[in-house]
């Protein structure tokens, strides 16, 4: 045996693999080898079969008390193992006796890091955006959602971003940074939605009798709450109209319920108007004064 092998194949795993085949007639080289690459696949083998068998089951019990959705786990799970897998690369090397190595690997790994954060700035904002998405749950597939003039389903969630479909049909694949760096509505985040509905009656009409017709329709329908009761209240007068807004609730809203209530509501209290015989007034002008035209006296007669 030769006088540098034993010392590099004596020390940790590695070394107790290598004298354990040489025992077997194996050259020292060739079992410094094999030792080293047997230690780097068993401990690996080891740190990532243990790693995710424990930590796993651990997570998924995390994740099902804070109520993540199936969606939002299955991406934490992958990053969950993707951080044993390196755990397990990096206890790998350290048993195969590569220690320097290691060390040359977190600096370029350091460097790189650096210097990708740099190019990468988008994604990563839009990656932290994800993970805020995923702990503060602001909105949930099937949510319908408004946000800088925009609205639709949720269809998708990942980490970067995320996809909603708008009631046109279209699909908008939204970067996660946007819908965490403003204001997004959600109108189906609770069990109940408040719709306010104006109605626009002429100045002449009885704002009494058009309040009672709002109200009864109203509760004549069952997709529309008695508790809260609707109500009525006047919120403008208008240059051609006095407008009276309807409070009304719905139970479990989304938008096909907002918008079949909202349009089948406005359609039965305008007919009741239209038999109490209460306008609707539209926008009209009047337009006054005198037109002055010139030059008549120059025009002379046609001749016969």
């Amino acid at each position: 045996m030769s006088a540098g092998v034993p010392l590099q194949a004596g020390i940790g795993l590695s070394g107790s693999i290598a004298r354990f085949l040489n025992g077997f007639g194996i050259p020292d080289a060739a079992a410094s080898l094999l030792g080293q690459a047997l230690a780097f696949l068993i401990v690996f083998a080891v740190v990532f079969v243990v790693g995710r068998s424990l930590l796993l089951p651990i997570a998924n019990r995390m994740m099902d008390s804070r109520g993540l959705d199936t969606h939002a786990q299955q991406p934490l799970r992958r990053l969950l193992v993707v951080v044993v897998g390196f755990v397990g690369i990096t206890a790998a090397f350290g048993a195969a006796g590569y220690p320097n190595f290691l060390q040359s690997l977190a600096t370029i790994a350091a460097a790189a890091t650096l210097a990708i954060g740099f190019a990468l700035q988008d994604v990563l904002k839009n990656f932290v955006a994800g993970i805020f998405i995923y702990t503060d749950k602001p909105f949930k597939i099937g949510d319908w959602i408004q946000w800088d003039g925009n609205s639709g389903i949720v269809e998708d969630i990942s980490f970067r971003v995320s996809r909603v479909r708008t009631f046109d049909n279209e699909l908008l694949t939204v970067p996660n940074s946007a819908l965490t760096d403003g204001v997004i509505k959600n109108p189906v985040a609770k069990d109940k939605l408040r719709l306010q509905v104006p109605f626009g009656i002429g100045y002449d009409d009885d704002v009494e009798q058009a309040t009672e017709i709002i109200i009864e329709e109203a509760e004549a329908r069952e997709d529309i709450l008695e508790d809260p009761a609707p109500s009525v209240r006047l919120t403008e007068l208008g240059d051609s109209s006095v407008t009276l807004t309807s409070r009304i609730w719905i139970d479990d809203p989304n938008r096909s319920d907002f918008v079949k209530t909202r349009g089948e509501y406005v359609t039965t209290v305008k007919r009741r108007f239209d038999e109490e015989g209460i306008d609707i007034p539209y926008p009209n002008r009047a337009l006054s004064g005198e037109l002055t035209v010139g030059g008549l006296e120059e025009v002379s007669p046609a001749d016969d």
